[in-house]
């Protein structure tokens, strides 16, 4: 009986050997470009370039990391990326799971109707609203401030729907139980509905803050004063003005994704089980 096991089990560790293979080189694949954007920052300009490539700096150039924070106000330009990211991220979470919660658990006269024009503005690309948009901020008075980087990018057609699949899903006996003891509407909602939602919510606020934080056409077009830009903007003009110096770019690429990173390091473990609930409700 083991013997006729033995083939079996070693096919299976083979198919595993290669798959673990082709993991590894496509993570590979994924941080070769990573590994090279920080290496460029720590090397000298004659090797940032050099045929064959150099790997591993002949001598650790930590200037460039200086040098971005003393020619352009890199640290105000953080500050608005990382304000702007938080703040629309925080403010969406909060607005979106209110509605698709009252548009997949309260009953009311055209929330399906109003449910289907939300999800229909998925299918109105940004280049068509831009122009009216803008003039619309203009009106307002907006240009040059945070309402222009915030308050356009809360509404979010994505968010609503993720989150209004994920309600569905909540049993009913759970709020039945709730409103047996007394708990109103927003009760159920802040107490029972919100906690339940962790997951999704982590999900959600990766998603937020990555298209915030690294979001660039909008930004150009609504911010001109120096200290109102965001992070993505000033490195793009920062290139320009500069001639393109590699190892600057390169090391404030380097910090400009340090948040990103750490974001999805914080919310890993609840990312991870939003996925995972998801495998198991399909």
């Amino acid at each position: 009986m083991t013997g006729l096991l033995q083939p079996f089990g070693s096919a299976r560790r083979r198919a595993q050997t290669w798959r673990h293979l082709l993991l590894s080189l496509l993570a590979a694949v994924f941080i070769l470009p990573l590994y090279w954007m920080i290496v460029s920052a720590l090397k000298g300009p004659s090797e940032i370039f050099a045929v064959p490539p150099v790997w591993i700096p002949s001598r650790w150039n930590w200037n460039h990391f200086v040098d971005v924070f003393q020619q352009v106000p890199f640290a105000r330009w953080m500050f608005n990326s990382g304000f702007v990211s938080i703040t629309v991220t925080l403010v969406a979470l909060l607005t979106h799971s209110m509605a698709a919660y009252s548009l997949a658990r309260l009953r009311y006269r055209g929330r399906r109707v109003l449910f289907g024009l939300i999800i229909g503005t998925l299918m109105v690309p940004f280049w068509v609203i831009m122009i009216p948009l803008y003039i619309e901020v203009r009106a307002f008075g907006w240009l040059d401030t945070y309402w222009a980087l915030i308050i356009p990018a809360i509404p979010n057609a994505f968010g609503i729907f993720l989150l209004h699949q994920f309600y569905l899903g909540i049993p009913h006996e759970l709020e039945e139980a709730a409103t047996i003891d007394g708990c109103s509407k927003a009760g159920i909602f802040f107490r029972i509905v919100l906690p339940l939602s962790k997951p999704i919510m982590a999900a959600l606020a990766v998603f937020f803050f990555v298209a915030n934080w690294n979001s660039f056409l909008w930004p150009l077009l609504v911010t001109n004063a120096t200290e109102m830009k965001t992070v993505q903007v000033g490195i793009a003009g920062f290139s320009g003005q500069y001639q393109n110096p590699w190892g600057y770019l390169m090391a404030a690429n380097t910090i400009a994704v340090l948040p990103n990173l750490v974001v999805f390091l914080l919310l890993q473990r609840q990312l991870m089980a939003s996925i995972t609930m998801s495998g198991i409700k399909g």
